[in-house]
């Protein structure tokens, strides 16, 4: 089975007429994007946008063969005129199935949101998985295709990566699987910061016109194991961690920060990150951290090593100089060394925050001297074991390592 990306971009392309914000202004040639459709096998055209005939003739394919157009979506904003010997566009019903002559299968899966998504079995077996911009998968388990892995999963991955989180969850998405992010809009940055995002969630982009072969071996982009994310205050370092396993479900978020009795403001903090994390995703309140790199089991986010680092010095009474210069000092190095000891032995995917403040103002006090320096020991002991260290800027990633 082979499918052509007609266009991969958001219902309203790329650029956004009118717009003059960074993306779109940079979204330019090459970079631009048109509405996403897809035409398999020359017989089967899932969503019909404007000017669908021209872009099927630049990426050396004609619409004169196809048997059946189905619409994803609610196609908002001006009606599309329907090329001269296409059939008229259609739905299928959730959970209705549709044979071809041509011995393709079309099944509606039911999404969370307006719109089917749409799961395509070729002649040859193979299958793909196409879903609507803004949507995922509801109810989508034992006996809905979940039992064996799509060859190719083409969907909202930056809008929607709970979708790929839920497919993962059913292993309808697994290690071999091909998924290409479309539905691509001005909402996300281009070029290799979206490159990154999505090999975060081990998915790819790939252009307008491009043709895959359906279950033709693709180099799956490699989810690193061991990330450490380094940032300043309101960097947006935990926004980042976050992003890299919100595709990925059952997500263990070890918070290191504890609760704090009568502070207004942490606890305004700690409902803020609540919000924004998956439902799916656990929370569990400790500094004990080596047991849990120990154990198998889903991905670890640590939020963060610099609160542990607190922690882990209020108990060898690192503030005290006679404790400090009397074992304390000893007692940390062991504990830090225990603790990237237990990330290089770890088979977890873990995802580690921590804050950088090596580059800012010399602190006035000694003990402020004293956090800092051990700080950074502690973030190059735990970065040395990580396959992928990012620094956050004004919420801008730069790779570090990997």
């Amino acid at each position: 089975m082979e499918l052509t990306l007609l266009g991969t971009g958001a219902p309203e392309g790329l650029p956004l007429p009118g717009c003059s914000c960074a993306v779109c202004a940079t979204s330019l040639g090459g970079a631009a994007r048109a509405a996403t459709a897809l035409l398999v096998d020359g017989v089967l055209l899932l969503d019909l946008t404007p000017g669908a005939a021209f872009a099927a003739a630049r990426a050396g394919h004609s619409l004169g063969g196809v048997r059946q157009v189905l619409l994803s979506h609610p196609h908002d904003g001006p009606a599309v005129d329907v090329p001269v010997g296409l059939p008229q566009p259609g739905r299928v019903a959730d959970g209705r199935e549709l044979a071809l002559l041509t011995g393709h299968r079309v099944r509606a899966v039911a999404m969370d949101a307006p719109g089917s998504g749409y799961e395509v079995t070729g002649p040859d077996g193979q299958r793909l998985l196409y879903l609507p911009p803004g949507g995922a998968p509801a109810g989508f388990g034992e006996g809905n295709g979940g039992r064996t892995p799509y060859e190719l999963v083409v969907a909202d991955v930056v809008g929607r990566p709970d979708g790929i989180a839920r497919l993962r969850a059913v292993g309808a998405v697994g290690p071999t699987t091909d998924v290409v992010a479309v539905h691509i809009g001005h909402g996300v940055p281009r070029g290799r910061e979206l490159t990154r995002r999505l090999a975060a969630a081990g998915a790819r982009a790939v252009p307008d016109g491009t043709t895959l072969a359906v279950g033709a071996y693709e180099e799956v982009p490699d989810v690193p194991r061991r990330t450490l994310v380094l940032g300043g205050a309101r960097s947006g370092k935990s926004v980042e961690a976050e992003r890299r396993l919100e595709s990925f479900p059952d997500v263990l978020y070890v918070a290191t920060g504890g609760t704090r009795k009568d502070d207004a403001e942490w606890a305004e903090r700690v409902s803020l990150h609540r919000e924004r994390r998956p439902a799916s995703w656990r929370t569990e309140e400790t500094c004990d951290l080596g047991p849990l790199l120990e154990q198998d089991g889903p991905p670890l986010l640590i939020d963060c090593l610099s609160l542990w680092l607190t922690h882990v010095m209020d108990e060898v009474g690192a503030w005290d100089d006679a404790e400090w210069s009397g074992g304390g000092e000893r007692e940390l190095r062991r504990r830090v060394a225990a603790l990237a000891a237990a990330v290089r032995g770890t088979r977890r995917t873990v995802v580690a925050v921590s804050n950088e403040v090596g580059s800012g103002i010399v602190p006035a006090t000694a003990s402020g001297r004293r956090y800092r320096d051990e700080l950074g020991r502690l973030n190059t002991a735990f970065a040395s074991e990580c396959e992928h260290v990012l620094l956050v800027v004004a919420g801008l990633a730069t790779p570090l390592r990997g």
